[in-house]
């Protein structure tokens, strides 16, 4: 049983799957949106909620908490300057999972992850 085990695996070790879930957060914020698989879509949209948050402080140590995730220091200044001012009003739910159908070499079910 699986009772309030939370977050997914992807049959991948945990310094990979950070690495992972660090590069769609960066390029979600560098970007805007990123086309992933479902499964990673929803995984990763609890990290650049978390980072637009960290935004939303602004303070130093917000600053410091989000250089040391992600990974380009140009992306981190986009989302303390550009990004937080336009989530200011907003309460959370920063970004949405729009599902896009099967991927065409192996049927796997793909998803579009974007900043509202």
């Amino acid at each position: 049983m699986r009772h309030k085990v939370d977050g997914r695996k992807f049959d991948m070790p945990t310094a990979q799957r950070m690495a992972m879930l660090r590069n769609l957060t960066t390029d979600v914020l560098r970007y805007g949106s990123v086309q992933t698989t479902e499964a990673r879509a929803k995984e990763a949209r609890r990290f650049v909620d978390r980072m637009v948050t960290l935004g939303k402080r602004g303070t130093l140590h917000a600053r410091r908490q989000a250089l040391a995730f992600i990974y380009d220091p140009k992306v981190v200044q986009r989302l303390f300057d550009d990004l937080a001012p336009q989530y200011a009003n907003r309460p959370g739910g920063y970004t949405r999972v729009q599902k896009l159908g099967p991927r065409k070499g192996d049927g796997s079910r793909m998803a579009r992850l974007e900043l509202v």
